[in-house]
């Protein structure tokens, strides 16, 4: 798996990246979000809006700019992270539109007692659609069809959108050229992360258009090296145990050793991720509930 991070975001402009597909990615860069989350918008004569980002001001702008004096149809939401979704509530009452996404924001498992969600600080918890999506719903507007994927993994409401004129998919944060998606519980879920590869593995679209960074081209390759990516992770907790690690900790420092301090954290979460699966699968066993302060052993 070959990660592409050769991207020049050209915050405030609008990028044509098909007929049908236009990108305004947003100034919010960081560890997380690489160059700032990309807002694409859909259509030519009336638009779609996906995923309008954090509330910047000047992104805001640049939207409505790009948008200018066309109607707006659809404003639609991949998943409920703070960095996708809060500019609903200023483009939708603007444009007097609905916001279409899965539902509101939730962990994928209930919380472990004495457990607390260090990630509520990055979800969107006032997000609430208009309209909920179900998996294969279709929105269709002039001269385009956009089908929603149920994709959870990242979030437990995430969504991919299918645009079925050009063949191309709109990915959101769970699969990414930059990057490789972060996984982490409780609203994150691995076994469900590698389900959604599967199915999108399935489909036949040639090209991904991400939450985050440019293009994937060859999906398919690309995400088969993302499940390999996963499973030698999966290996390497398996080692680390053997080796007589028992905390998250412990295995990250090695784990993760050349990797910057700073998204060691994260790290952690992506560790907790596969050891939930793997005590759900029987292959490790954990005191009490998996949590990131749990001691593990085989």
């Amino acid at each position: 798996m070959e990660l592409k991070q050769n991207f020049e975001p050209r915050h405030g402009e609008l990028v044509q990246l098909s007929k049908q597909v236009a990108r305004i990615t947003a100034p919010n860069g960081g560890p997380f979000t690489f160059h700032g989350t990309n807002t694409y918008l859909i259509g030519t004569e009336s638009v779609a809006i996906i995923d309008p980002g954090p509330v910047i001001e000047s992104h805001i702008e640049a939207i409505k700019a790009a948008v200018g004096e066309r109607p707006v149809s659809h404003i639609i939401v991949t998943h409920t992270h703070a960095d996708h979704s809060p500019a609903t509530r200023i483009l939708a009452p603007h444009y007097r539109t609905a916001i279409y996404g899965e539902g509101i924001h939730r962990a994928a498992r209930d919380l472990s007692p004495g457990e607390t969600n260090p990630l509520d600080a990055s979800a969107d918890r006032d997000f609430k659609p208009d309209v909920t999506l179900r998996n294969g719903e279709i929105i269709a507007g002039e001269n385009w069809t956009l089908e929603a994927i149920r994709t959870p993994g990242h979030t437990a409401n995430h969504l991919a959108f299918a645009l079925r004129e050009e063949n191309v998919l709109l990915s959101g944060d769970h699969v990414m050229a930059w990057s490789t998606s972060i996984v982490a519980p409780p609203d994150g879920s691995m076994s469900d992360f590698m389900n959604s590869l599967d199915v999108l593995l399935a489909r036949d679209e040639q090209t991904f258009f991400p939450g985050h960074g440019g293009r994937v081209e060859n999906p398919a390759k690309f995400m088969r090296g993302l499940k390999t990516h996963r499973l030698m992770r999966e290996a390497s907790i398996l080692e680390r145990l053997k080796a007589g690690d028992r905390t998250i900790r412990d295995m990250v420092k090695v784990m993760y050793a050349g990797v910057n301090p700073v998204l060691h954290g994260a790290a952690g979460f992506s560790v907790l991720a596969h050891l939930e699966d793997l005590v759900a699968r029987g292959l490790v066993r954990s005191e009490g509930p998996p949590t990131i302060n749990g001691i593990y052993n085989l």
